[in-house]
């Protein structure tokens, strides 16, 4: 005769929740994995499609830039007008190059966290039996020595 809830011991149902836990435990991972492959292939997918297009977009740049100097040509000497390119293009790296060196500068270098993890440090690491006491009696030490 199977026993009501009232009946059944506290290890029984003890033993009911962590299988019931642990099983909750399993079906929540196993979602996660299957969100994750999901989420990751359309990420891939999208990564792929991004570096295509950014591929492309550098052939245009670099159709674009001979056009330019081409259309420079008409009035300069071609060599001229590709150095004006040329020299247009690095302006424009060097000017990148500033304005990232000037945000890496700014980094704060996870100084909260670093603080966050040294405080919970301290509360997680037990004192030492008779820290802070002195002698048999184990009289507290205060700040000022006494």
């Amino acid at each position: 005769m199977p026993q009501t809830p009232e009946e059944e011991s506290l290890g029984s149902l003890v033993a009911q929740a962590t299988d019931q836990i642990s099983t909750l435990v399993r079906s929540e991972i196993e979602l996660a994995k299957a969100e994750f492959r999901f989420d990751a292939k359309r990420v891939g997918t999208a990564g792929g499609l991004f570096a295509a297009a950014a591929f492309m977009a550098h052939l245009c740049l670099i159709l674009a830039s001979f056009a330019i100097a081409f259309v420079l040509a008409q009035w300069l000497p071609t060599w001229a007008a590709f150095l004006i390119v040329t020299v247009f293009y690095l302006v424009v790296a060097g000017v990148l190059v500033l304005v990232g060196v000037r945000k890496l500068k700014g980094l704060a270098g996870m100084r909260r966290t670093t603080r966050s993890i040294k405080g919970l440090k301290e509360i997680a690491t037990p004192e030492p039996p008779g820290a802070g006491l002195v002698g048999r009696h184990r009289e507290p030490v205060g700040r000022d020595g006494a």
